[in-house]
Parts: structure tokens; C-alpha cells; sequence
């Protein structure tokens, strides 16, 4: 019996089939571009963020003394941004994992009205997600980030904005193709996190990266973020400079989710949702 069931397995070990396998996956890597992106993409942004940051702390080593809390409330108004991009990405691709695209707009809903929803859904995400962690940095680091006062709602509001804006070209972008393009969701706002100047000033960065920065929002966001907290000045030119950068990146990004929306539901991609 056991024979009889070895000749119908073949071998127990068998190269042939692992190198199928191994195949089979090469395969879906050449054929997904996103895929083959973030392989080379995580190590590489950690080495420019950690880098950067490096080179700031060697030669400002009492920088952080001079502000109390001022990493802590960097990291966490760095996750406000983080959470939305997820929160609109997420909550888009959550519909297309479970195929429930096609069913969504055979009813009367407008892919504005999805749009609105997308967003207002990160809102109530982010304010889950982040709450926990502002209210225990008390306790556990004696850093209230509260008490940055109506400056935290101004910051709050525009990294809220910038990360609607990231989720809605990647949600735009694994729409048109496919679930294969989710890892976008992570490698989009990474992308931006060495230019953002989240730990450190934007005058760290190489002078040619520096107007790539400032085109950010988020770049001003964290520069008046340590404005406040170092000289306790709340500069409204950063302030303006995000809300006018975040106004254009908002109608770009939305202009091009409905744009996609209108492509694939014309060529049928609603209903095939696969990578």
C-alpha cells in the first residue's frame, strides 16, 4: 500500500517540483512591477531615512534636548499621515478583496459620493489608530503632544489631507492594475518620509533634494512643527504653503481616481479584480 502510494507521489524529495514552485513565483514577479519595486525599495528607503538622519544628529547633538517630546511628537504626527494614506487605500482595497466593487455601482453610487466616503472613513480610522498613542505618551514619556495647542489642528488637518491624497492615486493605481500594485499603499508614503524632514530639518537634505521637499506639505508641516516647539512661534507662511500645496494635491489626486474610475469601468476592470 505505501509503495503503491510512492509511485503515485513520485518521490519523496523531488528539485523538479520546488524548482516549479520557485518558477511559478519568478513568473509573478517579472509580470508585477510593484512587486519587484518593493524588493528594492524598503532597504534602500531605510538607508536614505536613517542616513539623513545620522548626519543631522552628529553634528546637532544637543538638538534634541532643546525641545522636550520633540521626536515623540514628530513620530506621532508622522503616523496621522501615515494612517490616512492607509485609511483611504485600505478601505478602497477591502472592497476589492472582497469583489464588492461591481456590486457598489450597479447601485445608485456616484464614484464622488465614494470618494467623500473614502476619505470621512480615514478620518474616523486615523482618529482610532492615533488617540491610544497620544494619550499614553504622557504616562509612559511625560510628553503631552496636546499641548501644542490649536498648531496641532493646522498640522493634524494638512497631514490628514496629504495622506487623502496619496491613498486616493494608490487606490487609483491598484484599480487599474490590480490587487499585484497593493504594496503601493506602504511604498507611496514612504516615499516621502526622508523628504518630509519628520527628524530633522529640511536644510539636512542635499541642496538639490530641498525644492523636492518644500513641494511637499508635509514638509512644511514638520518644519512648523519644530518651529513651535523650539521657539515657540507658530509660523503661518509654512502654514499657507501647506494648505495651497494640499489644495492642489487633493483635486489632482481626486480628478485622477475619477478619471481612472471612469477607464476601468468602461473596460470592465470593476468586475475583474485580480492581479
Amino acid at each position: 500500500m505505501s509503495a503503491h502510494a510512492g509511485a503515485r507521489g513520485g518521490a519523496l524529495f523531488s528539485w523538479r517540483r520546488i524548482g516549479a514552485v520557485i518558477l511559478r513565483h519568478t513568473y509573478v514577479l517579472r509580470s508585477s512591477w510593484p512587486r519587484l519595486l518593493e524588493l528594492a525599495y524598503w532597504p534602500t528607503v531605510q538607508m536614505i531615512l536613517w542616513g539623513f538622519i545620522t548626519t543631522f544628529f552628529l553634528g546637532h547633538s544637543s538638538w534634541v534636548a532643546q525641545a522636550a517630546g520633540v521626536l515623540i511628537s514628530a513620530v506621532l504626527l508622522w503616523d496621522v499621515l501615515f494612517r490616512a494614506n492607509l485609511g483611504v487605500s485600505l478601505t478602497f482595497m477591502e472592497e476589492m478583496w472582497a469583489r464588492n466593487l461591481g456590486q457598489m455601482f450597479v447601485s445608485p453610487l456616484r464614484p464622488y459620493e465614494m470618494v467623500a466616503a473614502l476619505t470621512l472613513m480615514s478620518l474616523i480610522r486615523t482618529a482610532i489608530s492615533v488617540s491610544p498613542a497620544a494619550l499614553l505618551a504622557l504616562p509612559l514619556y511625560d510628553v503631552w503632544v496636546f499641548s501644542l495647542g490649536p498648531p496641532l489642528v493646522a498640522f493634524f488637518a494638512n497631514l490628514l489631507v496629504f495622506g487623502w491624497s496619496i491613498g486616493l492615486v494608490v487606490s487609483a493605481l491598484v484599480l487599474r492594475f490590480g490587487l499585484g500594485a497593493e504594496s503601493l499603499a506602504w511604498v507611496a508614503i514612504f516615499a516621502v518620509a526622508p523628504l518630509s524632514g519628520i527628524y530633522y530639518p529640511i536644510d539636512t537634505l542635499p541642496g538639490w533634494l530641498q525644492p523636492v521637499a518644500w513641494s511637499l506639505p508635509s514638509a512644511h508641516v514638520f518644519e512648523g512643527m519644530r518651529s513651535v516647539l523650539f521657539d515657540d512661534v507658530f509660523r503661518l507662511d509654512l502654514l499657507a504653503g501647506a494648505v495651497a500645496l494640499n489644495a492642489a494635491y487633493l483635486a489632482l489626486a481626486s480628478g485622477f481616481f475619477l478619471y481612472t474610475f471612469h477607464v476601468a469601468r468602461r473596460r470592465g476592470l470593476l468586475l475583474q479584480q485580480g492581479e
